[in-house]
């Protein structure tokens, strides 16, 4: 798919202009599907998409600030240390910021309430929108995300190391780096699909026009926010948690903890799921979303419930 079809924008009140895409029903409750680290709308399989909308969901997927085409923030990138030893600059923008601009997102779309669903960075994001803005959330799902305590979900030494490597300089190194990393971070159990992810990887570069200095300001808004637990401790919406065993990039203690944290939480921790949406794994996360979602009784979950 050509960057920028189906591609709108919203420039919000605080500044960032977020791109977003809206697929399903008009009047079908509101999904909201928020993306990881460095990744971008797209990052959400077509197939998990059409699995929601396939329920009846209207599905909101969005790029994060520094992220695809949404707005690139102008304060300098982290340096490798202040990254390593978790110290972010003090002109950082914080998870609050970003969970900032999924409220701003939904005001501009009208949603007064949606399910909310993030993996990775995204699951944090969508924890500290449930925890600040309860009103605005009928269920949470946490997609192998943490609390930000560091003794839990830290990524193995290994997979810091590959991390830490210089940015890609084309968009053939890119899709290299990326298959490589998810041979890493990915599961033999739920294999992907290469050529699958290569063309997605590619498409990326693409789309965000070859930009990775937003990664870094990313990283910087995680350390930034520091453990939160405490924070989650306030959510009230119905959660779901969903972790892998063999999660090299957040380990599974992070996916436990969260659950532990947020008062009744069902936690799911799937055998030989690794840090990546496989084929594999797909449908089972659509059905444990879309089931948490019907078992609230909130008007974002009836359609017409909510615009």
């Amino acid at each position: 798919m050509p960057a920028g079809t189906d591609d709108r924008f919203a420039d919000l009140p605080a500044g960032p202009r977020i791109c977003y895409r809206v697929e399903g029903p008009e009047d079908g409750p509101p999904l909201l599907l928020i993306a990881g680290l460095g990744l971008d709308l797209t990052s959400w399989p077509q197939r998990m998409v059409d699995g929601f909308t396939g329920h009846g969901f209207r599905v909101i997927r969005f790029d994060n600030r520094d992220a695809g085409r949404s707005s690139r923030i102008g304060t300098p990138a982290p340096g490798r240390l202040r990254q390593l030893f978790a110290r972010p600059r003090p002109d950082a923008y914080d998870l609050g910021d970003l969970a900032a601009d999924t409220i701003g997102l939904l005001d501009h779309l009208g949603v007064e309430r949606a399910h909310l669903a993030g993996m990775s960075m995204g699951g944090m994001i969508a924890q500290t929108v449930a925890a600040r803005h309860p009103a605005r959330v009928a269920t949470l799902t946490s997609i192998f995300s943490t609390t930000g305590h560091p003794r839990v979900g830290q990524p193995a030494r290994s997979t810091v190391l590959r991390l830490a490597r210089r940015p890609a300089r084309t968009a053939e190194e890119s899709a290299a780096r990326h298959l490589a990393l998810l041979s890493h971070i990915g599961s033999k159990t739920f294999p992907p699909d290469s050529a699958l992810e290569r063309a997605w990887a590619t498409a990326l570069w693409d789309r965000s026009g070859g930009a990775r200095d937003g990664v870094p300001r990313q990283i910087s808004a995680i350390q930034s926010s520091g453990d939160r637990t405490a924070e989650l401790r306030r959510i009230t919406v119905p959660a779901l948690v969903v972790h892998g065993d063999a999660d090299r990039m957040v380990h599974p203690s992070g996916g436990r903890a969260t659950a532990q944290a947020i008062p009744g939480a069902r936690h799911v921790e799937i055998p030989g799921m690794g840090h990546h949406l496989a084929p594999g794994v797909l449908d089972r996360l659509v059905d444990l979303t879309t089931d948490l979602a019907r078992t609230a009784d909130a008007p974002a979950t009836r359609p017409g419930g909510t615009r």
